[in-house]
């Protein structure tokens, strides 16, 4: 099967769409599949199987803000699109931006089977715009989601049904949608790990994810403020991003255990989550949460926002796992709870040990290169596809 996939974001790993684009690059190139690849990354462009478009020009502000949150923008080129789907069975989008609405066209005129991808939420676009909590605003991005590209593929991939769900309502139509998740990689286990020396009389608290608005992780450095327990309290806020120096200075004023910021490696993270107490999540904004995942899979408790456009509140076993969304008082109280009950907390562990299973990244992947190869078909056999739901 000859895939290619339009990357309008690529680049480092460090975000859930990056991320779930290389997993799949990865597994289709592993069974034996021709992978073509589109994006702007100009380190790229002597790496066979790349087809590399100019970065987008937005003008100085939006520039800067884009690299502020590194991030860059694919322009699109159509002969360079033209040239990477050449003998393609299937083009698989990643997001709706202008590289993967160019590409679609292109498709719809070539009668090549064209799937997307659904790894952005309206809010993670409208938070740069200082519009997250508008419903109009929202609205409109959704809108502006479904006729710039997804209305014109074949299958749509969604992490979650409560994506699924959340996009329908929003466009008032039954899309042609696979509910696969983008799953956790099988290096995520739980195992011995020996606190380093330095915090081994710490309770030591994890939170991973990007610095930034969405993610919330000053609802944590507040919450460790006002828990009775704060002066054993060691925060690792594991990820990167624009808001770490505001972070820093917030645990100053709120008089904690000085946070360690780090990002780390696929390897360290297993290693700090295997010697890390409790996983705090606090994103009000989440399509699935692949780094809460990759804790529960090693059976890290977690802590979670009970946010109405999170997913992550999904993993919860029940209320000892969920904290009012933004509400610091009450996340202090649920950690000095976890504290406060370690034989409980082994019980949970236990629970998530066996109940993250289904979460494993090669089923996962496995199920959206059937979703690739069934489109494929029939598109060939020229007829629409029964609705199928590959639950995750």
């Amino acid at each position: 099967m000859i895939v290619t996939i339009i990357a309008d974001v690529l680049g480092e790993e460090n975000n859930g769409t990056t991320i779930a684009c290389m997993n799949l690059i990865r597994y289709l190139r592993d069974r034996g599949d021709i992978v073509k690849v589109v994006c702007c990354d100009q380190d790229k462009k002597d790496l066979p199987g790349y087809y590399v478009v100019p970065q987008m020009n937005l003008g100085h502000i939006i520039n800067y803000a884009l690299k502020k949150n590194q991030v860059t923008l694919s322009k699109p080129d159509a002969k360079i699109i033209e040239k990477a789907i050449e003998g393609s069975d299937v083009v698989h989008c990643m997001i709706p931006f202008a590289l993967s609405r160019k590409a679609a066209k292109i498709c719809l005129k070539k009668d090549i089977p064209v799937t997307a991808g659904f790894h952005c939420q309206a809010e993670n676009f409208s938070s740069h715009i200082f519009a997250m909590n508008s419903r109009l605003v929202n609205y409109i991005v959704y809108q502006n989601f479904w006729h710039g590209l997804y209305k014109r593929v074949d299958a749509i991939h969604y992490p979650t049904q409560f994506i699924k769900d959340i996009f329908e309502n929003a466009i008032e139509e039954r899309t042609n949608g696979y509910v696969i998740s983008n799953g956790v990689n099988d290096i995520f286990k739980n195992k011995p790990v020996e606190k380093p020396e330095e915090l081994k009389d710490n309770f030591v608290i994890l939170s991973t994810g990007r610095y930034s608005k969405e993610k919330a992780q000053q609802i944590l450095i507040k919450a460790v403020k006002y828990s009775k327990y704060k002066d054993k309290i060691q925060l690792i806020l594991a990820g990167k991003g624009p808001y770490r120096a505001k972070y820093a200075k917030l645990a100053d004023k709120c008089g904690i255990k000085k946070p360690i910021f780090n990002f780390y490696s696929r390897d360290e993270v297993v290693d700090v989550i295997n010697y890390s107490d409790l996983y705090v999540h606090t994103a009000e904004i989440e399509l699935e949460g692949i780094a809460c995942l990759e804790a529960l899979k090693c059976g890290l408790v977690p802590l979670l926002a009970n946010s109405s456009r999170s997913a992550t509140k999904y993993f919860a076993r029940d209320d000892n796992n969920l904290f009012k969304v933004n509400n610091y008082k009450e996340l202090a109280k649920k950690i000095d709870f976890w504290i406060e009950h370690p034989e409980l907390k082994e019980e949970y562990k236990q629970y998530y040990l066996q109940n993250t299973k289904v979460y494993d990244q090669k089923e996962c992947m496995r199920e959206t290169r059937q979703m690739l190869v069934e489109t494929i078909r029939c598109k060939k056999n020229k007829h629409q596809r029964s609705y199928i739901t590959a639950m995750n």
